[in-house]
């Protein structure tokens, strides 16, 4: 099935590879720094986002969108996790909801392909605290529709919404008042709806990943969006998310590149008894850069990798066969990326001091946000659990877990 969507003729979205492209990523990643120092959310960023219509960077150019590849889509978000990895973030569930939509076009859904188009941007709300196994695909929403004399009513709690500050509608999944899980879309700015800034991580601090609740949210039959959970019947649902912030964690890691070389330029003493008197013709200091370098090359090439994997699946969603091989093999590769890129990653951040010595460690450098908005990242699913599975199946053939956290 093809996506039919009508061409717009509205100024047109930025477009893969183009100059504007990459002035809007200069423009997220301007005052990074600053923002970090102060405590402040990146609003301003997202209103750059909307204008250029970044959100619609999957749709094809003659349906109004970007016309990027899946492969060309994850070389933007590394792109964006070195400028702003807050920002980057917290277009994840942007992007996912407009991967599903393209993965199972459905007619009814062109109203909000043509939100998408026109730049709007889209958040999830779905963690709930209420279960002992995250990411189980058998799970019955606390949150829940329920029958009033005025109508359908929302009502619940949701936790980790990261990036529904920055967004203009919420897909939710609840329990409706039949007692089935659906999802519903709603606006953000609705009465009743409540995005609270309270997530207080390490890292990531700016995703805008605190709690969303529903105080009798009316809602109506024409905000209903789809049956069941996350992902619908897609062999691997959770592919295109954790692929995703192992990308975010890669842009980081070139940003930690650019950062240690900077740090190196701008010595004006060095020890002793190192290796040259000038800090950039000192050997030690020209590997240390050269292996943060290649660790960086290598944790894009990983990515970009299981993006092409995922890429072939998401173009055989027609042939559901050809589908499910390949979807294991892309959530193969994106779960063996994470093993070696949030390792790689998490070490480099630390070796970056090494490469600045005791001055890179001051809160004015700023230079340990790399290693919190790592650490954060590749938290959001251990690589223990990731390995584990890839081993056993490597051994006995065991598939691979289908719940939302592969």
């Amino acid at each position: 099935m093809t996506i039919d969507i009508p061409v717009r003729n509205d100024s047109a979205p930025v477009v893969f590879g183009s100059p504007a492209l990459y002035e809007l990523i200069e423009q997220i990643g301007d005052g990074v720094i600053e923002r970090d120092d102060r405590d402040e959310p990146p609003f301003a960023k997202f209103e750059l986002i909307r204008q250029a219509r970044l959100g619609a960077l999957r749709l094809p150019v003659d349906a109004g969108g970007g016309g990027a590849s899946l492969r060309e889509l994850f070389e933007v978000v590394i792109s964006l996790g070195e400028a702003d990895p807050n920002v980057a973030h917290s277009l994840r569930n942007h992007f996912g909801t407009v991967e599903n939509l393209i993965r199972r076009p459905r007619v009814e859904d062109e109203r909000w392909f043509d939100r998408v188009r026109a730049g709007d941007l889209f958040g999830v709300s779905a963690t709930e605290l209420g279960t002992a196994q995250a990411g189980s695909p058998d799970y019955r929403y606390a949150t829940a529709i329920a029958e009033t004399p005025d109508g359908l009513r929302l009502s619940g709690t949701k936790y980790y919404s990261t990036g529904n500050l920055y967004v203009d509608w919420l897909v939710v999944a609840t329990t409706d008042q039949h007692g089935k899980t659906v999802r519903f879309i709603i606006p953000a700015d609705r009465a009743g709806v409540i995005l609270e800034n309270d997530w207080d991580g390490i890292g990531q601090r700016f995703t805008g990943s605190g709690t969303t609740r529903f105080v009798d949210v009316e809602v109506s039959d024409d905000d209903f969006f789809a049956p069941g959970g996350f992902g619908g019947d897609l062999p691997y649902k959770g592919t295109f998310p954790q692929l995703y912030l192992t990308s975010v964690i890669a842009g980081i890691l070139r940003r930690v590149v650019r950062d240690a070389a900077e740090l190196v330029r701008a010595k004006q003493r060095t020890f002793y008894h190192a290796a040259a008197d000038n800090p950039v013709d000192d050997p030690i200091l020209q590997q240390s850069i050269g292996l943060l370098s290649s660790q960086a090359f290598a944790a894009q090439a990983l990515v970009l990798s299981a993006a092409e994997a995922l890429g072939a699946a998401t173009d055989a969603h027609d042939r559901l066969d050809a589908e499910e091989a390949l979807s294991l093999e892309a959530t193969l590769q994106a779960a063996k990326a994470k093993v070696v890129v949030d390792e790689l990653a998490n070490r480099a951040a630390s070796e970056l001091f090494d490469v600045g010595g005791g001055s890179a460690v001051r809160r004015s450098a700023h230079l340990d946000r790399h290693w919190r908005n790592i650490r954060t990242i590749a938290a959001h699913n251990p690589k223990t659990y990731k390995a584990k599975a890839i081993g056993a199946h490597e051994i006995t053939g065991e598939p691979l877990p289908r719940g939302g956290f592969f």
